[in-house]
């Protein structure tokens, strides 16, 4: 069992008492009568401060992580950046935190709000002592929360980001729930700015205008909708006119981001300057249907997406891609598995937890590259 730093202060502290309390009872001179009383009494209450410092001793140390039971549903295991998060949440709950393997239990969620109900239900029935859900819809919130909290199970929350009104709720209910993700306004605004700063600010055709094709994940998806404004809003704000020529919903899917570029490309061509993508693999997607139709990133066409999955920052370092956006899964996962055990060992916790993103273009693209690899 680990001591934090606060836990072993205390111990040092219970130890010295017990020290000094033997230390006291070593004279053999004769003492007033009242003096003995208040010797008395001082080692009485120096024992009793001992005795409290071992008992917070114990309480701050809380439960080994050994014994810890964690439930874990990730919305969909297809999704090649959850795939990346979930095994980084793994590997440091084990190798890091010193949680048993077989009490972690990761399930896919298969994109279905039913299913992974049913997952969270099982969870409350074997008893674990707290969940860590990348939620199928984060609308659906509310709901869980309540259930997990009738159950007395403290729930991290990752990636798909409650609305405000329900992250308040947890603060004025006092319920034991808290978000850690990243500000997806952060990563469409980076996307913008990686724009922007190209020589010609997006606009390859030189007419004066950047038009765009904007491929979206989920439009009920908090971090889609804050990708897609911010990314625009982000590159008028340096000073470019803007015009959308295309916007469709691909539900992170690299087919579906191959399907919706290639149709942009035939219907609108060389009148496209950039395309946004809210993630990397509808980009990996882009790419394919840019290349296709003939097209040189770079050169004719920009494209941006976020989560610096390899493939696409291999593809910035041979300038075969613009920029992406480092959605810092280690970080996020490594923050979610601490704060999971911060509530089981009855730590005070933040309702919202948030880790920065970072632009990747062929500046950092190596550096970023051995971290995501």
């Amino acid at each position: 069992m680990r001591l934090t730093k606060k836990a072993a202060a205390l111990v040092l502290a219970s130890s010295m008492a017990v020290s000094l309390t033997a230390c006291g009872g070593g004279t053999t001179e004769t003492t007033a009568a009242p003096e003995t009383t208040a010797a008395t009494e001082a080692a009485a209450d120096t024992t009793a401060a001992a005795e409290e410092a071992a008992e917070a001793a114990a309480e701050v140390t809380g439960k080994d992580p050994s014994e810890i039971k964690v439930g874990i549903s990730i919305y969909q295991y297809a999704d090649n950046f959850m795939t990346l998060y979930r095994n980084e949440l793994q590997t440091y709950l084990v190798d890091e935190l010193g949680l048993t393997a077989s009490n972690i239990m990761m399930q896919d969620g298969k994109n279905d709000q039913a299913e992974q109900m049913n997952q969270i239900r099982n969870f409350i029935t074997a008893g674990v002592d707290v969940m860590i859900l990348n939620l199928v819809q984060a609308s659906s919130a509310p709901d869980v929360t309540n259930l997990c909290n009738e159950a007395g199970i403290p729930v991290v929350y990752i990636n798909r980001e409650p609305d405000a009104e329900e992250e308040q709720r947890w603060v004025d209910e006092g319920i034991k729930a808290t978000y850690v993700g990243a500000d997806a306004r952060q990563s469409g605004t980076f996307q913008g700015e990686i724009i922007a700063a190209q020589e010609n600010m997006g606009d390859t055709n030189g007419d004066g205008v950047v038009k765009y094709v904007m491929i979206q994940g989920d439009p009920e998806n908090v971090d889609a909708q804050y990708r897609t404004e911010n990314s625009v809003k982000a590159l008028q704000d340096a000073g470019a006119q803007v015009e959308q020529l295309v916007i469709q919903r691909g539900d992170w899917d690299q087919t579906k981001g191959q399907e919706i570029a290639a149709n942009a490309l035939t219907q609108f061509g060389t009148d496209i300057d950039v395309i946004f993508s809210n993630n990397d693999a509808m980009a990996l997607g882009a790419v394919q249907a840019i290349q296709a139709a003939g097209r040189t990133v770079n050169e004719d066409i920009y494209i941006v997406g976020v989560d610096a999955l390899a493939e696409v920052v291999e593809l910035i370092q041979n300038n075969q891609f613009t920029g992406t956006v480092f959605n810092d899964f280690i970080g996020q996962s490594h923050t979610a598995a601490d704060l999971a055990l911060e509530y089981v060992n009855g730590g005070e916790v933040e309702n919202v937890n948030m880790v920065d993103y970072v632009k990747v273009t062929t500046e950092n693209a190596a550096e970023i590259l051995e971290m995501v690899k």
